[in-house]
């Protein structure tokens, strides 16, 4: 698969975790595709960190509001009924569980659900922004990521990069599979099946459990 592929395959399955009225915070990168692969019949209210609850589409080509934008700078619409309020207010929904579900990319993530996304090693950051807060405050916490980054293992035994939370992820899911973050460790619940079993575990250094009842992954 090429680049536009796999990130086609991860957006559309991680799209089937969302229900209808969550409210939902994407992570910048992947994870705005995400919108585009929703069914029509589930209806969920986008949230942004920066002061927004109820994200629309993104504008058409000239059509840009320099005032509504997302977390990461990028132009949104607002959906009819939306609210707008501060970043205090706006953490304050997210430190207290009332986002439902985030959906966030990853540098690493171990087979303890401990999540590093936001230090690239040789390169200068800013911080890691209000990923900490969702992470902790989210009532679920699903990677949309893509397996390994350059033939090297992102899903580790053990994150070497500073942690953004600890045993906090829920779900991982790649262009590979689905992968389920259990206190017995990581389940593969569904694979794609572009992939064996062996190739998954290849692509993976921790251990996964394959789950009895594994299926092919749904799209």
């Amino acid at each position: 698969m090429d680049k536009n592929q796999i990130r086609e395959v991860i957006a559309r399955r991680a799209a089937l975790e969302l229900k209808d009225g969550d409210v939902v915070n994407l992570g910048i990168g992947l994870p705005t595709m995400i919108p585009n692969y929703l069914q029509k019949s589930v209806k969920v209210i986008f949230q942004s960190e920066n002061g927004l609850l109820g994200v629309g589409p993104r504008p058409e080509t000239g059509q840009e509001n320099s005032e509504l934008t997302d977390a990461g700078g990028g132009f949104i619409t607002a959906i009819p009924g939306a609210n707008s309020f501060d970043s205090a207010t706006s953490f304050g929904i997210i430190r207290g569980g009332h986002v439902d579900v985030t959906i966030l990319g990853a540098l690493q993530v171990d087979e303890m659900g401990n999540l590093a996304n936001w230090i690239i090693p040789g390169k200068m950051t800013p911080g890691m922004g209000g990923a900490m807060d969702l992470i902790v405050g989210a009532k679920k916490v699903v990677l949309a990521m893509e397996h390994t980054a350059k033939g090297s293992h992102k899903i580790l035994k053990n994150c070497t990069l500073p942690l953004t939370a600890a045993n906090q992820v829920n779900l991982i899911i790649t262009e590979m599979g689905v992968i389920e973050v259990t206190p017995k460790g990581l389940v593969l619940s569904e694979i794609n099946k572009e992939f064996t079993v062996e190739e998954v575990q290849a692509a993976t250094e921790a251990q996964l459990i394959i789950a009895e009842n594994l299926i092919a992954m749904r799209q």
